[in-house]
């Protein structure tokens, strides 16, 4: 499937970079993998190390990983991703010889691409999680609702009726907000089997309301999280039942969770060795999937990690119900899957207004600067760009490129009636960018957020902020300033964060506190010549 992840240039670099022996640039402020750098693949198979393209929610399995490097003397080595993007990296052969094993939370994804599914071998399952809503108790009581009894159609409902909200992640970057999209349009359409296209478009009215509550998007399970926690106003998640019930025991937010009766996708995790491993890799593999299922990590991972074991003598935690659901099945094509990606981005969810506020001043001259414009312009994608490969329909895309202040504001909106004009527009505006004036940090993103309260085409909309700069605040409104400001909004135009990119010499503190301020992420693109490229895609998750 042809789509842009929100770091398919960053992964390409990470594997140029791991040619060269060095090590990736990362993102910090609230993804599920932790902070710091990660280490790029070696080159070639080292014993005793496993390189592992590894699902990024896997982070938290590491006290396991140290259990079984203790027991079998295999060292997982893991570059955290999202499912999606290794299905991409795994079809274009670029993993060969990079990586030595692929661990997802599911590989059904894999299959549908016949050049990912020649390149895997020896799926070993090792736990489970089912797609579930977590649902704040007091909102499960002013619903009336029986956990056990609750489907889809009343979660659908509920929404229509305004009394629920919820929060997603992007299913097209995050392998949790896909299986739920799948959950949900299964749900709805009344499927009896694999979703087939005519029952994406018999479900489309359904789905565009079901989708009319989600008021929380996100490229990772740890910033929907996070995010959740600040807004009161969302009732629930979707999101994995792990995730969930970790969120419950981390930071107490009491949430019902809920597996719809009518039935969810599953992750099933499968440790899966790439055909162009080495024996001795193999080797390790198998010891280490067999260690991972045998008793004391089946029972370790349960406890820890509040996945379901796959070994019937192990009892899941405790808070993991026993009773069964229906398990919906994956798509069986690439083109319904493509199809209710599609369907999704560009028409069902509720649209994006972003700001782009660019610094522009003096220092950006020469190189900088035109990393700035061809990042930007790769957003605009063409008419025909597959799904993720450019901004969406309907959404509103504002570039506010500053120096000493504000030097213009340029507004756009992607109608699919005019779509090529409305990039072609988009383009033609980052391309005419020019640097001077000093940096304006906190000045600019004042009128950002000005200019967001003023409401627009998409009056109910995903709203964000993106400041990219490579320097420190210099003139205009201080730190202090913009605290009290923001601090003064109304708490519709709080809810709206900032997406700060980590850049050339901009000061990382000042950047980090923007982001926690706002309950935004920051982005890093201090590692490679494309890294800026990176960030600009993977920050497309969150908005």
């Amino acid at each position: 499937m042809r789509r842009r992840p929100p770091v398919r240039r960053a992964l390409t670099a990470v594997l140029v970079t791991a040619l060269l022996g060095a090590a990736t640039a990362c993102t910090t402020g609230g993804g599920d993998a932790p902070a710091g750098p990660e280490p790029a693949p070696a080159t070639t198979y080292r014993p005793g190390t496993l390189r592992v393209l590894a699902s990024s929610e896997l982070s938290d399995m590491q006290g396991v990983l140290d259990q079984a490097e203790q027991r079998t003397g295999v060292k997982v080595r893991p570059t955290w991703t999202g499912t999606l993007d290794a299905a991409e990296l795994i079809a274009s052969g670029k993993a060969d010889g990079a990586y030595d094993a692929v661990w997802l939370s599911s590989n059904d994804y894999l299959r549908l691409d016949p050049g990912a599914a020649r390149r895997i071998t020896n799926e070993t399952p090792v736990m489970s999680s089912p797609v579930a809503l977590g649902v704040r108790t007091e909102t499960v009581r002013r619903l009336g609702w029986q956990p056990d009894e609750v489907t889809w159609s009343q979660v659908h409902q509920a929404v229509v009726a305004g009394k629920l909200t919820y929060g997603m992640t992007d299913p097209v970057r995050s392998n949790s907000g896909f299986s739920a999209l799948i959950s949900v349009a299964s749900g709805l359409s009344g499927a009896q089997s694999a979703l087939t296209d005519a029952d994406v478009r018999r479900a489309s009215g359904k789905l565009k309301e079901f989708f009319t509550g989600q008021k929380l998007t996100s490229g990772s399970s740890g910033w929907l999280a996070t995010a959740y926690t600040r807004r009161d106003s969302v009732d629930a998640l979707v999101n994995y039942e792990s995730v969930l019930l970790s969120m419950n025991r981390d930071s107490r937010t009491g949430l019902t969770v809920i597996r719809p009766k009518d039935g969810v996708v599953t992750a099933d995790y499968p440790f899966t060795l790439l055909t162009s491993a080495t024996q001795e890799a193999r080797e390790a593999g198998q010891a280490l999937t067999s260690y991972l299922r045998s008793p004391e990590a089946q029972k370790s991972l349960t406890e820890q990690t509040f996945r379901r074991p796959v070994i019937p003598s192990i009892a899941p935690a405790a808070g993991l119900a026993t009773d069964k659901r229906r398990e919906l099945p994956f798509p069986g094509s690439r083109s319904v899957a493509d199809g209710l990606l599609h369907a999704y981005e560009n028409q069902l969810r509720r649209p994006s207004r972003t700001v782009y506020v660019l610094d522009t001043s003096g220092s950006m001259e020469g190189e900088r600067l035109s990393r700035l414009k061809d990042a930007l312009a790769g957003l605009t994608g063409t008419d025909d760009s597959a799904t993720g490969e450019r901004f969406r329909d309907r959404e509103e895309v504002t570039l506010m490129p500053f120096g000493s202040e504000v030097k213009r504001v340029l507004s756009h909106t992607v109608d699919p009636a005019g779509r090529a004009a409305a990039l072609d527009a988009i383009r033609a505006d980052a391309r005419a960018l020019t640097a001077s004036g000093d940096t304006a940090v906190y000045s600019s993103l004042r009128e950002a957020y000005s200019h967001l309260g003023k409401g627009g085409p998409g009056s109910d909309a995903f709203t964000s902020i993106v400041l990219m700069t490579d320097g420190e605040n210099t003139t205009g409104t201080k730190a202090v300033e913009f605290d009290s400001f923001y601090a003064g909004l109304p708490a519709d135009q709080r809810a709206t964060p900032v997406f700060p990119i980590l850049f050339g010499d901009s000061d990382r503190a000042e950047l980090e506190h923007i982001a926690q301020l706002t309950g935004g992420r920051l982005f890093d693109a201090t590692g490679g010549e494309e890294s800026l490229d990176g960030a600009f895609e993977e920050i497309r998750g969150y908005q």
